[in-house]
Formats: structure tokens, C-alpha cells, sequence
């Protein structure tokens, strides 16, 4: 339900806004005008042509909505905007040596590249949702062959067992004794592929050894070396067969990544780069360069905790977080946990970019990959077809942004 639909007064945008926004002000999406919402509801109008005039720039009040100047990259989040600005330190000269090396041979996905490299110098984890044949496992080896790490690959079926993930004990005919064979979860990058095809039990059992970084068998736990990084897949088309998420599973991801097919440009480079059948683990070897290692990351994401966020900026994430949970097209908000993931991957960005403190575009850059896969869409709005991706928008938008 919303108040009507209205134009701006100044360059004619049609702007349709919900109930809650009846006596405040807006800022229009298109020419950043400051409107007064009125105190009742109104009826579509016809868009009327407006000769343009010079408008003298007013001072503006704080107001709870609208006065948002990163509006315009609130999930946009780019290689070339993460990696142009501050000093050059340890930590940025790193993330260059990476994404130079990753892009010798994937080929565009810069969502992709960037949310991964966040989550793993943040220590956590990401979830893709993508069709098949995105290059999601040319990605990961590309990725452990550039860092250093080791890397693994399990594909999740309906038979697949927690033991068949961690490992089990083996019978030993020599000695007369059990030894634990460790699984396959036992790497530093774990591709967790169609993470939606196994039943409960299996990916709870992934999902504690994501939190703990452990696998405890016949009461012994076994510690797993970091880095470690599970990225996680799910086909959104095909769902029989397929087993969802629970909500509380899926707010251990630090981020849901939304993989969309590549550009036309993109495609052609793929093409001309990868039809030559050529042995990926010879390209890995011939054409990259090692640039990291698992002691040099595990330094960076103990830097990355020094990065100063600011006390507003703080409050500019927490009045995010609890927004979710008072929007009028969302059922379920965001957790702590959403906070706690928006300050950590904030401070990492502002890292990669070579700065010791973070600002509210390393926030509004990251937000939808963090709040998506959080949130729940009332069924009122689930019938309207609305998108959580614009719902966050909207709100984030609404949210006063600190001058730091």
C-alpha cells in the first residue's frame, strides 16, 4: 500500500512512496530535489513538461530520509572504485598483486572477485547464486593458485553424509587402532558446490565447522589451518531435489553474491581466451604467479582490525540494521550479526584502498551482498513481485549519512 504516486516539482520523476513517509521529506532520485511529502494521499498524475529554471542551492537540515550523497553506489561494487584512493600500503599492494593476477585468466565478475576477497580478509564466508557454467570453480583454483592456498572441492548430493565432509575414522588391521582420515573440508579454499542438494544434517555439519574452523569427531576436535573460506553455490532455477537454507544457516554467510551472466564483451574475451582446450592446471602454473601466502593473509586480516570506524559511522550501521527490522515490506530484519559483518568488511575495503579509517561508502558499497540473504519479504510484497535488492535500496537511502 502506498500514499500515490506524485511528480517532482522540479524535473517531473514520478515517485510512489509508502505510508510511513506521509509529512516527512524525500530527495529525488533523479535531480537530488528536496520535496515535502504531503500529509495525505494522493492520486497518480500525468507527468506535465516544466521549462527548467535556476534553482539557488538551499541549506538542508538533517532529515531522517533522504540526505544520502553515496545513494548512487549502494550495491555497486567495483575493482577500480576499491583500489584508487589512499596511501599505498602492504595491504593494498597485495589486493593489486591479487585481482591483477586472478584477472590474467577469469575474465570480468567483479562482484564476484570483490565480495570474495572481502569475505576472506574479513574471516568469513560467501554464498553465490548463479546458474551453472559462470566459471565459479575456475575462479576458486585461480584464486588458491594466486594466494598460496590449498584448495578443495566437494559437490553436494542428496547422499552426501557429514562424514563424507569431515572425515572419518579408519580401522587400522596393522596397529588394531582407529585413525582419523581427514575429509575433504580439511583446505583453505572449499568450494561448496550446490551447497542446496544435501539434506539438513550435512549442512549443519559444514555450517558448525564454518563457525568454529573445527572438526570434532568421536569427541576430538581437529583444528583447520587458517585461512579458511568456504564459498558455497546454489542453482536458483532448478529447484527439485533441492534442499533450502535455513535462515538462521544462512546468516552465518557473510555474503550472498548475486552472479549474473557476463557482458558481450566479456563473453568474447571468454571465448577467445578459453576455447583452446587447453590444461587448466598447466595455465595455472605457466601464466600465474604465487603472489601471497597463507601466513601474509592471516597478517592482513590481523591489520585489517586496526582500521578505525568512526563513532558515527558506527551509528550510521546500526540505524541501517534496525531499519530492516521496522520496514514495512520486510517480515524478518537483520541480525547483530549483519552489523558486526557491515563493520568488518568496511574496515577491510577501506584497507584495500589503503586507508586506516573507513568512511560510508565502503558501508553503502557492501550493504546488499550483506543484508540480502538476511532479510524476509512480507508476503503482501512477495505477491507484488518486489525485489529485496530494491526494497534495501529504498531503505538505505532513507538513512541520514554521518560527515565524517
Amino acid at each position: 500500500m502506498s500514499i500515490g504516486t506524485f511528480n517532482c516539482p522540479l524535473c517531473s520523476q514520478p515517485l510512489t512512496l509508502p505510508p510511513s513517509f506521509t509529512g516527512t521529506q524525500v530527495q529525488c532520485p533523479q535531480c537530488q530535489n528536496i520535496i515535502n511529502v504531503p500529509g495525505q494521499a494522493l492520486q497518480p498524475v500525468t507527468p506535465q513538461p516544466i521549462a527548467p529554471q535556476p534553482v539557488a542551492p538551499q541549506p538542508i537540515a538533517p532529515q531522517p530520509v533522504a540526505n544520502n550523497p553515496v545513494a548512487g553506489s549502494i550495491g555497486k561494487m567495483s575493482l577500480a572504485q576499491s583500489a584508487d584512493t589512499g596511501a599505498d600500503t602492504p595491504t593494498r599492494q597485495l589486493f593489486t598483486k591479487i585481482t591483477t593476477e586472478v584477472a590474467k585468466i577469469f575474465v570480468g565478475q567483479e562482484e564476484l572477485v570483490l565480495g570474495t576477497l572481502v569475505s576472506l580478509f574479513s574471516n568469513g564466508h560467501v554464498l553465490i547464486e548463479s546458474v551453472p557454467g559462470l566459471g565459479k570453480t575456475l575462479f576458486v583454483r585461480t584464486l588458491g593458485h594466486v594466494l598460496g592456498c590449498e584448495f578443495g572441492r566437494i559437490q553436494f548430493t542428496a547422499d552426501l553424509m557429514p562424514s563424507d565432509i569431515t572425515g572419518a575414522p579408519i580401522f587400522n588391521v596393522k596397529t588394531q587402532e582407529f585413525t582419523f582420515h581427514p575429509g575433504p573440508v580439511f583446505t583453505q579454499l572449499l568450494l561448496a558446490d550446490e551447497i542446496n542438494r544435501s539434506p539438513a544434517k550435512t549442512h549443519a555439519a559444514l555450517l558448525e565447522i564454518m563457525q568454529e574452523h573445527r572438526v570434532t569427531v568421536d569427541g576430538e576436535s581437529y583444528k583447520l589451518d587458517p585461512p579458511f573460506l568456504v564459498i558455497a553455490t546454489q542453482n536458483p532455477v532448478e529447484q527439485e531435489g533441492t534442499y533450502n537454507l535455513p535462515e538462521a544457516q544462512l546468516d552465518r554467510f557473510m555474503m550472498k553474491l548475486i552472479v549474473n551472466y557476463p557482458t558481450e564483451q566479456q563473453e568474447a574475451d571468454i571465448l577467445k581466451q578459453h576455447s583452446q582446450q587447453k590444461d587448466l592446471g598447466e595455465i595455472l602454473t605457466t601464466e600465474l604467479q604465487t603472489v601471497s601466502s597463507p601466513a601474509e593473509i592471516n597478517e592482513a586480516i590481523k591489520a585489517n582490525a586496526a582500521v578505525r570506524i568512526d563513532d558515527a559511522l558506527a551509528d550510521y550501521i546500526n540505524k541501517i540494521v534496525r531499519l530492516t527490522r521496522q520496514w514495512p515490506q520486510l517480515y524478518m530484519g537483520a541480525s547483530p550479526r549483519a552489523g558486526l559483518a557491515l563493520m568488518q568488511g568496511a574496515r577491510t575495503l577501506a584497507a584495500f584502498q589503503g586507508r586506516d579509517y573507513a568512511i560510508p561508502d565502503d558501508v553503502v558499497q557492501i550493504a546488499l551482498p550483506i543484508l540480502r540473504h538476511r532479510v524476509m519479504l512480507t508476503a503482501e510484497s512477495e505477491v507484488e513481485g518486489q525485489e529485496v535488492d530494491q526494497i534495501l535500496t529504498d531503505l538505505i537511502r532513507t538513512v541520514n549519512v554521518p560527515r565524517l
